[in-house]
């Protein structure tokens, strides 16, 4: 008798199982909206670490003048 072929089934990740809820639940346009929004939360955070560097470059630039 021969066994019969193990098949190897990929577990969803954590992030695939919530996109496959949320496409249950939202239509495609508010999946947009809200991946956009997030998107732009990131962008903001971003741009802020960017403004804090240039800041305490600037600062220490100013410092060190004589």
């Amino acid at each position: 008798m021969q066994a019969a072929p193990v098949r190897a089934t990929a577990i969803p990740s954590f992030t695939d199982a919530l996109r496959a809820v949320e496409s249950l639940l939202m239509s495609s346009g508010q999946r947009t909206a809200r991946r956009n929004a997030w998107t732009s939360v990131l962008e903001d955070r971003r741009r802020a670490k960017d403004r804090v560097e240039a800041q305490r470059v600037l600062e220490e630039t100013l410092s060190v003048r004589p």
